[in-house]
């Protein structure tokens, strides 16, 4: 973790705040605290806020809530793009390098673990080649998942180990006969690119559980089955990514007569709480993070201590 002096900091010398942790737990509005205090600005690292018009689903922080605060990737894509992580990750470094050379804090804030550490960590991103994929796809659809797993056994055992669904087995295949390498060998490790600080915003399961249900009922108050209505017509429903964002997936089953509004509802909020479960999984996984509990008083001094370390409190008055 990086000691940043109360002499004006080179622009090199500014971390990077992640401020990561499961849906709901309040990252947008501690990232913003944090911009405020310390002078910074927002990159969005949540992959389903980059679709323009999935704002009550996603929890798009709303202009008001923004402060003043410049936040960056958010609405960049419409609902038929595929987001992906590899252009993340060039928009995000490049936007870190423009705002450090601001002289401010780059506060990068998401609960997409993947799209976090793209920012974050050495983690290289092979090529695509849509004749290799579709090569292979044709492999799966003619002899099967079990005989690619096969192939990627005696390829990369590695991979094969930890990959189990289709499209990853395809991409992990493909890959590898692009760049003669095992998949694997692309992991990512656990080493900042440049400084970095991560911040994680902790809530005890119970709580959390309860904020979720609470959080999905207020969606759908706010008209989510209205906003999943307007969306469709524009490609919601062909969209590789957006069509798999928690709450729109339920809720065009509303629109197609296989599901209540009620029915909808729950099972947007078991999708959401697993969902919650797996990013904590991720997250607690990384020993580099600062954990801090969501509702504790002093939230905001401890996040700013794990950036700025022994700095006079007085010195962080803007």
């Amino acid at each position: 973790m990086p000691s940043i002096s109360t002499e004006a900091p080179s622009a090199a010398d500014l971390p990077v705040i992640a401020v990561v942790g499961p849906t709901g737990s309040g990252k947008s509005d501690l990232g913003v605290a944090l911009a405020l205090e310390l002078g910074g600005e927002v990159i969005n690292a949540d992959s389903m806020q980059f679709y323009r018009g999935m704002d009550i689903g996603t929890a798009k922080i709303p202009d008001a809530e923004r402060r003043g605060v410049p936040h960056h990737l958010l609405d960049i894509l419409d609902v038929t793009d595929e987001a992906s992580v590899s252009a993340f990750q060039t928009a995000a470094r490049k936007l870190v390098e423009e705002i450090r050379g601001r002289g401010r804090f780059p506060v990068l804030v998401g609960g997409s673990g993947l799209y976090v550490r793209a920012a974050l960590d050495v983690l290289e991103f092979p090529g695509t080649d849509p004749a290799v994929r579709a090569g292979i796809e044709a492999e799966l659809e003619t002899r099967g998942l079990p005989a690619l797993q096969a192939r990627l056994r005696d390829a990369d055992p590695v991979s094969a180990e930890r990959i189990s669904d289709a499209r990853r087995v395809v991409r992990a295949l493909e890959v590898i006969e692009l760049t003669g390498r095992p998949f694997s060998s692309f992991m990512p490790v656990r080493e900042y690119v440049s400084p970095a600080v991560q911040i994680g915003l902790g809530v005890e399961r119970p709580v959390l559980h309860d904020r979720l249900a609470r959080r999905v009922d207020a969606m759908v108050e706010q008209g989510l089955l209205e906003e999943v209505r307007r969306l469709e017509p524009a490609g919601l429903r062909t969209g590789r990514t957006a069509s798999r964002a928690l709450g729109y997936a339920q809720f065009l089953a509303v629109l197609d007569g296989k599901a209540t509004v009620a029915e909808a509802t729950d099972a947007t909020v078991v999708a959401t709480r697993q969902f919650a479960r797996r990013q904590l999984t991720w997250f607690r996984a990384d020993p580099r993070i600062t954990w801090v509990e969501h509702n504790d008083p002093d939230l905001l001094a401890k996040a700013v201590a794990a950036v700025c370390p022994g700095r006079p409190a007085s010195i962080l008055d803007r």
